[in-house]
């Protein structure tokens, strides 16, 4: 009984050290990891190596999977692109069994504690606190592995589980555990953490050892294949091309190892100066690289049985429906905030487009494009909603330190969107009023709405790409067409005084006339704050806070 509290004692540190290092490092380097995937993703050798660099730093090829399934999904990444990182996560990923490999156990507390003072004490740097999670969860790992090997030991000593483990001579069996294993633990590296120190405790043989480890390879794309429920096709085929590289590489392998299987166990011993451990972490890297160099050439050959398996295209225009965002359980901490940024950038098109149908109807009075605004408004209530919700989820979760500074702003930004909505559907509402009293304006009227309007469009255009692409080039322009449509309002309202006065509208024209030009004011003031939502402070207020302060010198 002793053996299995200490055996499953040894197994929790080990995987919550895992855990807890891998979502540091994330946390850390999360918006950085963002800016190079979508930059050194063009070449699929770059992609690779890419891949290869980023998994072995966060130590964890389910983490860079799921990110790549999110990037596709979100548009940022064309699905030719993802093969090479993919494959070099499959290399990356064995890092983590060299790092096992090495005997680090008597010097894991002192990695502990000084994690530990890292996160209690530097509470206000959130670099350095994560940081301390990093190296906390790295002297986990290690007590844990401490405290599976000494389990083990005593297991030794135990005839019904050496007999047990000893009788596990199948290779299938064996690959079928690996499977199930990892599929459980939703971790590569885990699983062959522990099958490293099976082998080094002599518990099971060498050859089944290898087995098993092949059936981790296929386990291990189960993450991303959950990740790809609910998300579009390519994103689906993206998680396929794991699936099949890893199917096709296990084949290959499993072929040799039935034939040759002694042979590959004295080649990997020899070059591992016959530690058991070792052997399987040089096994492992081994394997992967050479599957890898043989599967490169063949990628696009992969992307395309991905459309023998996965057929049809998406559809266009999907009414009440995500596109970007998929599961909130299934989400990578990566890539989180940029599916909710994709979302609310298509959102804010939608609120756009359903705007200029509206101002349409003032002159058509078309009533089947006036239902249409009503239907787009009811999309985008549900968009807001939807969005709202998934980021009180993103705010309890674990993101990187640059996207958690971000959440607080994103919520007024969802509701800037809905508020534009809401006046693209004040404005169809004008026009049910004046075709119902045979309303109409005057043609300087119609002038000066288009005018007016043409100018709220550009800034709604310059403020979606400026949040969109998190980028301050439009910055100035959008806050002189925001002074501009102040003004322009101001003054469309003096002469719309003017026309009454002179008995050029009728005063049902002139209120509605009067509603409108404010409604297209407030819409430009939303799209401002969507603007200035990138910032940490409004420019405006900078200004005017600087203009006091030299005042008061």
């Amino acid at each position: 009984m002793s053996v299995i509290v200490s055996l499953m004692g040894g197994l929790g540190f080990f995987l919550y050290g895992m855990k807890l290092m891998s979502e540091g490092l994330q946390k850390v380097a999360g918006s950085k990891m963002r800016s190079i995937l979508e930059v050194f993703t063009k070449n699929r050798v770059i992609g690779l190596l890419v891949g290869i660099f980023f998994t072995a730093l966060i130590q964890s090829s389910n983490a860079t999977t799921v990110m790549v399934v999110s990037f596709v999904n979100s548009g940022l990444m064309k699905l030719a692109q993802a093969p090479g990182i993919i494959l070099g996560a499959n290399i990356g990923t064995t890092v983590t069994g060299q790092l096992i490999a090495f005997d680090l156990a008597d010097i894991a507390p002192l990695f502990v504690i000084i994690g530990v003072l890292m996160v209690m004490f530097v509470k206000n740097n959130l670099t350095i606190s994560r940081l301390g999670e990093v190296i906390l969860g790295f002297g986990i790992l290690f007590m844990g592995i401490s405290g599976i090997s000494g389990a083990l030991n005593e297991a030794k000593e135990i005839p019904a589980v050496v007999n047990a483990l000893g009788s596990l001579t199948n290779p299938f069996l064996a690959f079928l555990v690996g499977w199930v294993a990892t599929a459980i633990l939703q971790s590569n590296s885990a699983t062959v953490g522990i099958i490293m120190l099976l082998a080094r405790e002599g518990l099971m043989g060498l050859p089944i050892c290898l087995f098993m480890m092949l059936g981790c390879n296929i386990g291990c794309t189960m993450s991303a294949i959950l990740a790809s429920f609910g998300c579009k096709k390519d994103a689906k085929r993206a998680a396929c091309v794991h699936l099949l590289f890893n199917i096709s590489g296990t084949i290959v392998c499993s072929i040799i190892f039935l034939l040759f299987g002694n042979q590959v166990v004295d080649f990997f011993m020899g070059i591992s100066g016959n530690e058991a451990g070792r052997m399987i972490a040089n096994a492992n890297s081994i394997i992967k690289v050479c599957q890898v160099l043989l599967m490169l050439p063949f990628t696009p050959l992969l992307v395309k049985a991905t459309y023998f398996i996965i057929r049809g295209n998406d559809e266009e225009d999907k009414k009440f429906e995500l596109a970007y965002i998929s599961s909130k359980h299934a989400m990578s901490p990566t890539t989180a905030v940029l599916q909710a940024v994709r979302e609310m950038e298509r959102m804010a098109q939608m609120a756009e487009t359903n705007l200029i149908r509206a101002m349409n109807t003032l002159v058509t009075r078309d009533q089947k494009e006036i239902d249409e605004v009503y239907k787009v408004e009811e999309n985008i209530n549900f968009l807001n909603k939807e969005i709202t919700n998934y980021l009180v989820h993103l705010n309890q979760a674990s993101l990187p330190t640059a996207d958690v500074m971000r959440i607080g702003a994103l919520f007024h930004v969802v509701n800037d969107i809905e508020r534009i909505g809401d006046h693209a559907e004040n404005v169809a509402d004008s026009a049910v009023q004046m075709t119902n009293d045979n309303v109409t304006f005057s043609k300087q009227g119609e002038l000066d709405l288009s005018e007016m309007l043409d100018m709220v469009l550009k800034i709604l255009d310059e403020s979606i790409e400026m949040f969109a692409k998190n980028d301050l080039q439009h910055l100035q322009e959008i806050i002189d067409i925001e002074n501009f449509i102040d003004q322009e309002e101001r003054d469309l309202q003096q002469k719309h005084v003017e026309r009454l006065t002179r008995n050029e509208c009728t005063p049902e024209a002139g209120m509605i006339f009067s509603d409108l030009v404010s409604g297209l004011e407030r819409v430009a003031d939303h799209a401002t704050n969507i603007a200035f939502s990138i910032l940490d402070e409004d420019p405006e207020e900078k200004v005017a806070r600087e203009a006091v302060a030299g005042a008061e010198k």
